[in-house]
């Protein structure tokens, strides 16, 4: 590792595109504390083109390899293959990621000490569980999330640490909304503007009856012709699979996809309302104080819980609901990214804070 003398370096790996607003403030604060950020992308998800439309310093490191569990597999292996000569040459004392299996098998490989953070406690932690010493690894989640399932599935309780809020209030506070987005859109005053999020086809959690409520929206959406609404496909094999799905909508441009990477948050606030297949969006939508509607039919997490219990978000569970709970209408008054817990990105950089320091000290 790294001498004391050394400037201290951390590990960042952004593997999918919420990545990107979520660690760009927190980079930011670690820069301005004197340490040194290594951070890498991988080349998915329009990662590298928000990453640069942040204004991001990365090193582009790997891709996606499909939803195939063997590929799947077999693209982990491959990008832990591509980041080891520069993880070895660099030398990090500690490494963070939000979920990237790639960061935590290389680190468990290498003794790195590593902080996996986490906002859904069904997701599949079985790498983070598996390899490595269970004293060289941390979780890091929400208060609302309770350290019982991590505990349960071989991480030290002493190494599970909370942080207020939800992961959004890391970065929705410090938001300011682009004035030009919707005239980049061609929007117009009087279109209700729906964003729309496809649920997450790939993941292991998918249930295909988010697809199914998918259609159901689109149908509705059909039905209200002063609906623009702005579609973001998560592959391009989504974003043909609903063109085939729906050719009229797109014909028509009340459907479109953006032509290149758009910031989610700038999209959010001049939205009306917010549909998505679960995860991100919704949560930051649920920040803003914008409309949101949820299609996610997996395992219901702890912070979706909360958010549907405070109003906050709205959960679809059928097409019945699709047709009686979803309203189509323009949102009144602007939404306001006023943040309900301060201190979440102080906390945050805190823990990397202290487990490095007490790695270095070590």
């Amino acid at each position: 590792m790294n001498s004391p003398s050394k400037k201290r370096t951390i590990w960042i790996d952004l593997e999918n595109s919420p990545h990107v607003p979520f660690f760009l403030p927190i980079i930011g604060d670690l820069e301005k504390q004197g340490y040194s950020v290594l951070l890498t992308a991988r080349d998915c998800f329009q990662v590298c083109e928000l990453a640069d439309l942040a204004g991001l310093k990365y090193r582009k490191i790997g891709r996606h390899y499909g939803k195939n569990r063997i590929a799947k597999l077999l693209g982990l292996a491959i990008r832990v293959l591509q980041l080891t000569p520069r993880i070895l040459i660099e030398r990090p004392d500690v490494s963070v990621s939000h979920g990237s299996r790639s960061l935590i098998v290389l680190s468990a490989l290498l003794g790195i000490r590593s902080i996996n953070m986490t906002d859904y406690e069904h997701a599949d932690h079985r790498i983070t569980s598996w390899l490595g010493s269970p004293t060289r690894k941390w979780m890091m989640i929400p208060e609302v999330i309770s350290a019982d399932i991590f505990v349960k599935n071989g991480i030290l309780r002493e190494h599970i640490l909370h942080y207020p809020g939800i992961k959004e209030d890391v970065y929705v506070p410090s938001f300011r909304p682009d004035p030009q987005l919707k005239v980049t859109l061609g929007l117009q005053p009087s279109n209700i503007v729906v964003t729309l999020r496809p649920p997450a086809t790939e993941a292991h959690y998918h249930n295909p009856e988010s697809e199914r409520l998918q259609l159901a929206v689109l149908d509705l959406l059909d039905a209200h012709p002063q609906v623009r609404t702005v579609l973001l496909p998560r592959t391009h094999r989504q974003e043909e699979e609903l063109r085939a799905a729906r050719p009229k909508l797109f014909a028509e441009k009340r459907i479109f996809v953006p032509s290149h990477a758009i910031d989610g948050l700038d999209l959010i606030w001049y939205s009306d309302l917010v549909i998505s297949g679960g995860g991100t969006m919704n949560r930051e939508a649920a920040a803003l104080g914008v409309p949101v509607y949820s299609i996610f039919r997996g395992k219901l997490g702890a912070v979706d819980k909360y958010l549907s219990e405070n109003g906050k978000l709205i959960m679809l569970e059928s097409e019945e609901d699709v047709r009686h709970k979803l309203k189509i209408i323009k949102r009144s008054g602007v939404a306001a990214a006023a943040p309900k817990q301060p201190d979440t990105l102080g906390v945050v950089v805190r823990h990397i804070r202290s487990i490095l320091e007490s790695e270095v000290s070590r």
